[in-house]
């Protein structure tokens, strides 16, 4: 459907009638090939907001999927990354794709659900990218609380995002759309596929991470094209939080 290596139609049509878990587990061998997975020049820019090389001990990475964040956040660490996914199977192609990727640091991959981490100030960056959406905006808050109490004090959470979109642009209510799809085949349909669109944008973003005491500095102009309407956001969790 979008490579001649990815998943067909029919394929991302049951995967969606999985749960997330399930869903992605089917899909993770072909997953590389989808738009679901963060271009590198993203990746590349985001990451250049952390460090240069080995300028760090230890990364977080939730919902790390294949690992595509990893590849670029290991080489910044001295320690350890770790890479938390809720698919196993995403875990399992991850492992595989990092085999070769250069960096000193320890790469461990944890199967998990991102809101139920334990971490306790642990970590110097946490990142996340391209997960928002199966986060369900209740459930928001819990997560900038799992992320502020894994990073240790100066600590910062580096993701990307973007501003809320005009509604004269078709793609909000393309977006729209889908969301509203997507909620119809939850209510009638077990388990819930949980992905939507324009979720965590800056200032709702905003809004929670600075209610967990963490100083928000948003980054915008630093994309390249097309993907210039993004923002990158740097959390940074304050001395003697």
């Amino acid at each position: 459907m979008f490579h001649r290596k990815g998943p067909t139609f029919f394929e991302l049509a049951r995967q969606a009638m999985t749960s997330v878990e399930r869903g992605y587990d089917l899909l993770a061998p072909k997953f590389e090939y989808t738009p679901f997975r963060t271009p590198d020049p993203v990746l590349k820019v985001a990451m250049a907001q952390v460090g240069p090389p080995a300028s760090i001990e230890r990364a977080l990475d939730l919902c790390c999927g294949t690992g595509a964040a990893l590849r670029f956040l290991r080489p910044l660490c001295r320690r350890e990354v770790v890479g938390v996914d809720l698919s196993q199977g995403m875990l399992d192609e991850a492992r595989q794709l990092l085999a070769a990727t250069p960096g000193e640091a320890t790469l461990t991959l944890v199967q998990g659900n991102a809101l139920e981490l334990t971490y306790e100030a642990e970590f110097d960056v946490v990142t996340s990218f391209g997960a928002f959406g199966h986060i369900l905006e209740q459930e928001e808050p819990r997560l900038v609380e799992v992320i502020a109490r894994a990073l240790r004090p100066g600590g910062r959470f580096v993701f990307v995002t973007a501003h809320p979109p005009s509604k004269l642009n078709p793609g909000y209510w393309m977006a729209k759309g889908f969301n509203a799809a997507m909620r119809v085949r939850n209510a009638l349909w077990k388990p819930p596929f949980v992905m939507y669109y324009l979720t965590f944008l800056v200032p709702r973003a905003r809004e929670l991470l600075e209610a967990q005491g963490l100083e928000v500095d948003v980054r915008d102009g630093l994309m390249p094209p097309p993907f210039t309407p993004y923002s990158i956001v740097v959390a940074t969790k304050k001395p003697g939080t």
